[in-house]
């Protein structure tokens, strides 16, 4: 017993290690760290300009489903109309009806192509409108958490719990839809 207390009186009395200096130190001992959060579902919800991007994107992708449907049609007509033709006889030749599949063929792959080149500038208008909607969102607030004094905004889903008095997302959604200037699309 005599030798731990020795020993524990001696580790106390012995002179700390250097550490490494800390690289992030606060400004000041008397700042305090300033933390807002924003749900983002609400603000997803409520924010025009994603309201509107939403919108758009449904619409292309409703014109999406009628392109397809559309050439799917034409293309199982004709089909269904060369299938008539062969069970009565109406092929005179061989030539007319490979003739016949051929444009079949022909209508599959043209189908192919345009549905792939309508989806790929789909693709591009929502990574655009993504870029749009994230570029807005971050420039607010950027402008907001600096204009308040806040040191950062959070989603809400990055934390386990955070007060609901820090929950900033209201003030945030307004502040966005009263900068929003709505741009009528190209027809």
């Amino acid at each position: 017993m005599a030798v731990a207390m020795l020993s524990l009186v001696t580790s106390c009395n012995q002179k700390p290690e250097k550490k490494a200096a800390v690289s992030a130190t606060p400004k000041s001992a008397t700042e305090q760290l300033v933390i807002r959060y924003v749900d983002e579902d609400s603000l997803m919800a409520n924010y025009n300009l994603a309201k509107d991007i939403n919108e758009a994107m449904l619409r292309r992708q409703n014109q999406y489903d009628a392109a397809q449907q559309q050439r799917g049609d034409q293309i199982n007509r004709f089909a269904a109309t060369m299938e008539q033709k062969y069970k009565n006889n109406g092929y005179l030749d061989e030539a007319s009806f490979n003739a016949d599949q051929a444009k079949l063929q022909k209508m599959q792959n043209d189908a192919q192509k345009y549905m792939a080149g309508l989806q790929q500038s789909i693709q591009n208008e929502v990574a655009q409108n993504t870029q749009q909607l994230t570029d807005s969102i971050t420039n607010f607030m950027t402008e907001y958490a600096k204009q308040r004094g806040y040191s950062m905004i959070v989603r809400k889903p990055a934390t386990f719990y955070i007060d609901p008095a820090l929950d900033v997302t209201d003030d945030v959604i307004k502040g966005l839809n009263k900068r929003y200037n709505k741009v009528e699309a190209k027809k």
